[in-house]
């Protein structure tokens, strides 16, 4: 069950395409300054709800994840962010490494973490761009209702939102429910 914050009844498509546009921005600008490789972290929220209290837990446990794993490499961290928006929270790290190495972790902690399936973790590289997971040899990930990729079941459009909806809280109430 999401519980809401005051006054998120949810965001339209043209405030989820102006965050996008800013979140590229600020990358573009990031990359531009720093000339390392940037780290982006969305959630996957579906549906026009984007910002609850169970989403800003869902957060805090990508960031702390994320923090973890720079912490442990003894990766240089340039610039960190963090923005809690209508549209959703966003993060982003400057890292001096290698993209595709960051890349690699990034998608280790998305296919290992219980709540990884939820988290949107691209790298960005100053000289080749976005560093997919097909681009290092990996699978596309897997839809959150289906076995099939997730992107064309988002483009398609073949299962509800509700559906969708329904298995992010269930992802979550897993994770947050363990310890009781």
């Amino acid at each position: 069950m999401t519980i809401m914050l005051p006054g998120s009844a949810g965001v339209t498509l043209e405030a989820m395409l102006a965050a996008k546009e800013s979140r590229a921005a600020r990358q573009s600008h990031w990359l531009t300054h720093y000339q390392f490789p940037v780290i982006s972290l969305t959630l996957v929220t579906p549906g026009r709800l984007k910002d609850s209290i169970r989403y800003r837990n869902l957060m805090g446990v990508a960031l702390q994840m994320c923090d973890q794993l720079l912490w442990e490499k003894h990766w240089q961290v340039l610039g960190r962010q963090v923005l809690w928006l209508p549209t959703g929270p966003e993060a982003m790290w400057c890292v001096a490494h290698s993209a595709p190495e960051l890349k690699v972790h990034c998608m280790s902690l998305e296919q290992t973490h219980p709540l990884g399936r939820l988290w949107d973790l691209d790298v960005i590289c100053p000289h080749s761009g976005h560093i997919g997971r097909q681009r290092l040899g990996d699978a596309l990930r897997p839809c959150l209702v289906c076995d099939r990729p997730a992107h064309s079941c988002s483009r398609s459009q073949r299962h509800p939102v509700e559906d969708l909806v329904a298995r992010v809280e269930s992802i979550i109430d897993d994770w947050f429910s363990r310890d009781e």
